[in-house]
């Protein structure tokens, strides 16, 4: 017979593990839908992860998928901190990348356009944030709720500018006009999309890490999450605390829009994020909410995601399959978490 017993202490080893075992469970538990497939398992993942990893322009394709979901991963990792549920990183994106077109369309200079670019996609980032945390502070609001629901207000927004003002009249396609050419972000190796945004999400994450870790804004947000009654008691204002929060979040992840247009799609289009807010969800899990940690679980399920085409061309196994991986990756790492507040302990059955 066995039992849950609370732990008194986790070893370091332990935390280190979980991400991997959960990466290990979520392969080996997604194996059987590739073999439902007719496809071999083996032969799969090895087409995944040689599309994704196995050469230097894969490799760099690899780095522009990830460079979003750092910067959401980053934003979900932040804003769960305080426990604030922002679910939104998605809409939060979108209105980044709306606003950094409105400004990367203006003819300037081009470093004073990226610059531009990155203040205005940041700030629409952190508006749209600041929605859900005011009605959670002012009015006790579900923020899960409100910043879930807040996506497709955004998703709607963009669509109506695409099919309206936006919409090419020569072509009729429902895209934006593009942004000047001055104002795209330099390509940092020749004959790949390696661009400035990559570089600039990499950076990010050790400079979070660092605020969250060794400034007084990151103590706050710490405690505040861990428990908001001491917070107050040691006099922190926890609602401010929150809103802050929230800003710096949506920030994060309006640059992941900002990215995407200044360094990918150089233009809105409706389909400019195939799910990068959400799959920051999934991010700042596998990282246990550790900035540091987010890059490594980027590159990986900006992997699966890359390669998950190409396995379906070799193999016949439907790309879809990369969704699934990354739904699993996050139910596994729930339940590896689990185990770190406890153990199985096995108890004698009395005769």
């Amino acid at each position: 017979m066995f039992r849950l017993e609370v732990r008194t202490s986790t070893p370091a080893w332990f935390n280190l593990a979980l991400p991997l075992v959960a990466i290990g469970a979520t392969l080996i538990l997604c194996s059987g839908l590739i073999a439902l497939a007719g496809a071999g398992v083996l032969e799969a993942y090895g087409v995944m992860f040689t599309a994704s990893l196995g050469d230097s322009y894969a490799i760099t394709e690899t780095m522009v998928r990830a460079a979003p979901m750092i910067f959401t991963g980053l934003a979900v990792a932040v804003a769960f901190r305080a426990k604030f549920w922002n679910i939104g990183a998605e809409g939060q994106l979108l209105a980044g990348a709306v606003a950094s077109c409105f400004v990367g369309a203006i003819p300037m200079p081009g470093p004073l356009a990226m610059v531009l670019m990155a203040v205005a996609g940041a700030a629409a980032g952190a508006a749209v944030a600041l929605v859900p945390a005011t009605l959670r502070v002012k009015f006790k609001v579900d923020d899960v709720v409100s910043s879930l629901l807040l996506n497709s207000v955004i998703y709607y927004a963009l669509m109506a500018l695409i099919e309206g003002p936006w919409k090419d009249s020569f072509s009729g396609y429902p895209i934006s006009p593009p942004i000047e050419d001055s104002a795209n972000f330099p390509v940092l190796l020749e004959g790949t999309r390696l661009h400035l945004g990559v570089v600039a999400a990499l950076i990010a994450a050790p400079l979070i890490w660092f605020l969250i870790v060794r400034t007084t804004l990151g103590f706050r947000i710490r405690v505040t999450g861990e428990n908001p009654e001491a917070a107050r008691y040691g006099g922190i204002h926890v609602e401010r605390v929150l809103i802050s929060t929230a800003l710096l979040s949506g920030a994060l992840a309006g640059l992941a829009g900002v990215g995407e247009v200044g360094g990918v799609h150089f233009q809105v289009m409706s389909d400019i994020s195939p799910g990068y807010g959400y799959s920051g969800i999934v991010v700042a899990m596998l990282a246990r909410l550790n900035p540091l940690g987010v890059v490594p679980a980027a590159i990986f399920l900006a992997a699966v995601m890359t390669g998950a085409e190409a396995m379906s061309r070799a193999t016949g196994v439907p790309a879809f399959l990369s969704d699934v991986i990354q739904g699993t990756a996050l139910l596994a790492m729930l339940v590896a978490l689990l185990f770190t507040a406890y153990r199985i302990r096995r108890v004698g059955v009395a005769r």
